[in-house]
């Protein structure tokens, strides 16, 4: 069985129509409570897993399912950069790149890896008075935690992340036995 696609974007128009369309294929499929709500879960972290390291979404979402076994379907556009793609690469359970399994796939994958910009972290000093009048400064870099990603890898059986060129397809699997 496979779903309808669903259109989400940074607004959250989308979103609680994908976790109704999970909803509901889990219904379907006969699941039970619990691995309604697992399979509820993998979505949720998926979706925020992209719009957390793209800074950006607009992705299409659908599932696939034969008994009791789901595959979860993202696909977003994103400029991609170094740091993008190591988090999302980081993110999948083999940690490599889908998309570069043959040879020419492999090269393409190198050359995309050599062209991704680096990321400009420019720290500018506030002059003193500034800071006095601010009662919470915080001047570090909050970099990504990975939270999404480590519930993610926790909760679903595989994640595959594919990117090409600015083009990232992330493929989540879970099976309830």
């Amino acid at each position: 069985m496979r779903s309808d696609i669903i259109e989400i974007d940074n607004q959250g128009s989308g979103f609680d129509k994908a976790l109704e369309e999970t909803r509901r294929v889990a219904q379907l499929q006969g699941l039970n409570q619990k691995d309604a709500v697992r399979l509820q879960l993998c979505t949720e972290e998926m979706l925020s897993l992209a719009r957390s390291v793209t800074g950006e979404l607009r992705a299409s979402f659908y599932l696939e399912g034969e008994g009791k076994s789901f595959d979860l379907h993202m696909t977003t556009k994103t400029v991609m950069d170094k740091e993008k793609r190591h988090q999302l690469i980081s993110a999948s359970t083999s940690r490599k790149n889908e998309a570069a399994k043959s040879f020419l796939g492999k090269l393409r994958d190198a050359f995309e890896q050599a062209m991704a910009a680096e990321v400009d972290h420019t720290y500018y000093e506030l002059p003193e008075a500034v800071t006095k009048d601010v009662s919470y400064t915080y001047m570090d870099d909050p970099e990504w935690d990975g939270y999404e990603q480590s519930i993610l890898r926790r909760v679903a059986d595989n994640v595959k992340i594919a990117i090409r060129g600015g083009l990232v397809d992330m493929t989540v699997s879970k099976s309830f036995d």
